[in-house]
């Protein structure tokens, strides 16, 4: 009798809801849980390739391994993101060079202004000997950056009140860069006013002419819809810039060797289907832009850079780089100053 009762019990608490959540089996919890931060819309293809690799890391670790996404600054600034990566409290981070380059100041030289001809010259020195030795610079300073660079693109200058020509057309242009002092080195080297400002802040400062202006890649000027505060596009290209994807270096090293290998080579391969996703965006979006009714010009280089080393821009930072990293980046890009 008193067997028949306790079937009984068992059998009516398998039918509530909550007794069967207890009973059933649950997912086993990932073993390393780590948060990557971003300050791009989640459309942006920086966060749908790393959304796509994070589901192949989960499965090719069983479960092991689960990599969280807050795009869009949801986990603060640049500066932000950057402190809390070096502290521990956020995992990954993608700056840009210019951005790392406040604590790791190697890393601006991808930047440097006019430069790079086209993508021709950039991806075999940042995969090559010159991304070899930012890479050691940044494993230095107590983080880890992945072999393979996002693509943010060739920067280009946007205005509310003129097309950039020329040099000239700089003078006194107030301009929006991101907080770097390669950035200001440069705008201020070619007459502009250039103030330094994070990322979040920008469309507001274009919106409230704090500044005439800003310079990003044409794939970031259509994700943020700077169109609805800008005018002109001025297709300089002065200067190149990708995101790193860093690894807070204790976080990393704490990684089993096996976990590691298989987020290198997702994380890697999603970084080369984004250069991919914004190549086939470059070809696109002017037309875009113009139908949004920004308006475009293609100004010569040539006057840009001449300025530049009028100025004795190019001799100032081939000291603060060093023989070696210039010499290196001559080596793919030629003579420079």
């Amino acid at each position: 009798m008193k067997t028949m009762h306790r079937r009984a019990l068992i059998k009516a608490a398998l039918a509530t809801p909550v007794a069967a959540s207890i009973l059933r089996p649950r997912a086993a919890a990932a073993e390393f849980v780590f948060k990557f931060g971003n300050n791009v819309p989640a459309t942006y293809p920086l966060n749908t390739r790393v959304k796509a690799a994070a589901a192949r890391i989960r499965q090719a670790t069983n479960g092991r391994f689960d990599l969280q996404i807050f795009p869009a600054g949801q986990l603060g600034t640049d500066t932000d993101m950057l402190t809390q990566v070096r502290s521990g409290a956020l995992q990954f981070f993608t700056p840009s060079g210019l951005v790392l380059s406040t604590f790791v100041p190697l890393t601006a030289i991808n930047a440097l202004g006019f430069a790079f001809k086209d993508y021709r010259q950039v991806w075999p020195a940042m995969d090559g000997k010159l991304g070899a030795i930012i890479r050691a610079k940044i494993d230095a300073a107590g983080l880890y950056a992945l072999d393979k660079m996002f693509d943010i693109g060739f920067r280009e200058i946007t205005s509310s009140t003129r097309p950039i020509e020329g040099p000239e057309s700089l003078r006194g242009f107030k301009i929006r860069i991101p907080p770097s002092q390669l950035g200001v080195s440069m705008f201020k080297a070619l007459g502009a006013a250039p103030t330094t400002l994070n990322f979040a802040e920008v469309y507001n400062a274009l919106e409230t002419h704090i500044v005439d202006g800003q310079e990003n890649p044409l794939s970031i000027i259509d994700a943020v819809k700077f169109y609805e505060v800008q005018k002109y596009v001025s297709m300089t290209n002065h200067m190149w810039d990708g995101f790193w994807m860093v690894c807070n270096g204790p976080a990393w090293k704490g990684l089993p060797d096996d976990v590691r290998q298989v987020v290198s080579r997702e994380l890697n391969r999603a970084a080369e289907e984004d250069r991919q996703d914004i190549a086939a965006l470059d070809t696109s979006l002017k037309g875009k832009l113009e139908a949004k009714g920004m308006q475009f010009n293609t100004p010569d280089p040539t006057a840009f850079r001449a300025a530049l080393k009028r100025a004795g821009f190019y001799d100032e930072w081939r000291k603060a780089f060093g023989a070696e990293a210039w010499t290196t980046l001559e080596s793919y890009v030629g003579p420079l100053a």
